[in-house]
């Protein structure tokens, strides 16, 4: 049967909200870290995408759309994470929910190393699953000491290692695509939402440099770019209460008035 876009949402919901939107890998299981951080202080809405070979953006953002009003989730601010990015840059460019901002986590407008996509593409379809497996279980093995006082955060790497299986793997490379068929850069430039950056220092897969300058040039919703010097890539896991107090003073005590984007606009 084939898979739909799962959701489920954290805390109470006349408090601020928070959509994840996932990166690469495609759901909510390296997140405990994160939502164990703003437990309590927003509503966070999370994610998992199916795991479709067919999808194209548009159609993401048209299923998280229809998620969204049948919560009636309201206004809402979003978080894209990697791939992510790509979904919300779609999102903004339909304009048929009301944002009062959005937030990069490791994401994009454009990717500024494409070749080094192609090559993930290209090998992503190559690896055999056995040997994907084997890197995942040396993954799970520094995590579970790394995160041995966390048992939520346990419990997601566990959950990140079952759902790694070969469907999985095609629909990370089908992302992966769709990426390199990505440009972000006309909606980016012409958005009134409020646009918040957040990288790690440390990021050798979307180098965050070229991302800063672009967007200060040629962005004017862009308010700020913040970077986690611990962190890597995965900023919301590997500098989780970092993100976590910087996105909550975005987005819970904004230091300026937030315009919201909505239809028609």
């Amino acid at each position: 049967m084939e898979e739909q876009l799962q959701w489920r949402a954290h805390g109470d919901p006349s408090l601020p909200k928070l959509v994840y939107l996932p990166g690469l890998h495609g759901d909510w299981t390296l997140l405990g870290g994160f939502r164990q951080a703003v437990a309590g202080r927003i509503h966070l809405i999370e994610l998992i995408y199916p795991r479709t070979l067919a999808w194209s953006l548009a159609d993401y953002a048209e299923a998280i759309e229809t998620a969204l009003r049948r919560q009636g989730a309201g206004q809402v601010w979003l978080l894209g994470e990697s791939f992510g990015s790509q979904v919300m840059w779609a999102l903004l460019e339909r304009r048929r929910l009301r944002y009062q901002g959005a937030i990069l986590a490791g994401g994009f407008v454009r990717h500024p190393a494409r070749g080094l996509v192609r090559g993930a593409e290209r090998l992503g379809g190559a690896l055999p699953l056995r040997l994907i497996t084997r890197c995942l279980f040396g993954y799970a093995w520094a995590a579970r000491w790394r995160f041995r006082h966390s048992p939520e955060v346990l419990a997601g790497v566990e959950e990140f290692i079952a759902r790694r299986t070969d469907l999985d793997r095609r629909a990370a490379v089908h992302r992966l695509r769709l990426i390199l068929d990505a440009d972000a850069r006309a909606v980016a430039s012409r958005t009134q939402a409020p646009i918040h950056v957040l990288t790690g220092m440390l990021d050798p897969v979307v180098p965050w440099w070229p991302v800063r300058r672009w967007l200060r040039r040629n962005c004017p919703a862009l308010r700020a770019h913040k970077i986690v010097w611990r962190a890597d890539h995965n900023v919301l896991a590997t500098g989780a209460r970092q993100s976590a107090e910087q996105i909550l003073e975005w987005i819970v005590e904004p230091r300026e008035p937030v315009a919201s984007v909505g239809r028609g606009c």
